[in-house]
């Protein structure tokens, strides 16, 4: 696998946005071709030289223009870099440190790793693939745009760490797995896919919802008032995962009509 390394250039003033740091817009360059790449920075747009140092490795040039066969390793801190995988369609990102807002927008496939906390919007409307953020989340995580109800329709996120608010925002398919805790309006506006909380949520879970799953095995310290208890399952399968114990089945959300068709877990003690 061809592997391309970069090293953020000091501190960043005004945010960047850098869609172009992506597997399938590396493949096949040469390292000055990479460098050449624009990023926008206010109403500038200014090389990836810029703000990066780019290493290729000894054969100078990446693997045969392959997407699949490309890996982005960034080293050390972006989270005033936007938009990093931006349309990733194949290949490997991984980011040893935070990252900024936008991550993996509107991705098809490849994976993304980051091994720091991530911002806003990441996995927004996002479609396939997977992003594997092993600290926390910020707000709007696999969500919609502002003014859409259609939000992630494929893939997986998973939080190893807490999440915000609006976790999910008009999740319509895939699966999103957060470790920690959630706050406010987890899964507003669901209507499909799975949303797992390990930890606890805050308030508003589901509001809005209209279909698919969510399950919290902590607590939930103020529930939607639109969701009406329908029985108690012990040992919830969710497709390939378990959660041991018992728990509490709602539906939801009433608030939308007569029949809504989302699915609320909640452990109970």
């Amino acid at each position: 696998m061809a592997e391309i390394l970069l090293k953020p250039k000091g501190s960043i003033g005004i945010m960047v946005e850098a869609e172009v740091i992506r597997p399938d817009l590396f493949a096949g360059k040469k390292k000055e071709e990479i460098e050449g790449l624009f990023l926008w920075q206010g109403p500038k747009t200014l090389p990836l030289a810029e703000f990066f140092d780019v290493d290729i490795g000894r054969a100078g040039q990446t693997d045969e223009g392959k997407p699949e066969e490309t890996s982005i390793i960034i080293e050390g801190d972006v989270s005033r870099v936007k938009r990093i995988g931006q349309g990733m369609k194949a290949g490997r990102i991984e980011i040893q440190g935070s990252a900024g807002m936008h991550l993996g927008e509107e991705m098809t496939g490849g994976s993304i790793i980051v091994r720091g906390d991530a911002g806003s919007w990441t996995g927004m409307e996002m479609r396939g693939g997977q992003i594997h953020i092993k600290g926390n989340g910020a707000d709007h995580i696999g969500s919609a745009y502002r003014g859409s109800w259609r939000g992630m329709t494929g893939g997986e996120i998973l939080i190893d760490g807490n999440a915000r608010s609006q976790l999910g925002g008009g999740l319509v398919g895939g699966r999103i797995i957060v470790a920690g805790n959630v706050e406010n309006f987890c899964g507003i506006r669901q209507s499909g896919g799975l949303i797992l909380v390990r930890g606890s949520a805050v308030r508003g879970m589901g509001a809005e919802m209209n279909g698919g799953t969510i399950a919290i095995c902590g607590s939930i310290k103020q529930p939607s008032p639109g969701f009406v208890e329908v029985g108690r399952e012990e040992n919830v399968k969710l497709g390939e995962i378990q959660l041991d114990g018992w728990y509490t089945k709602f539906a939801g959300d009433f608030a939308l009509g007569k029949n809504p068709k989302g699915t609320l877990y909640c452990r109970e003690g």
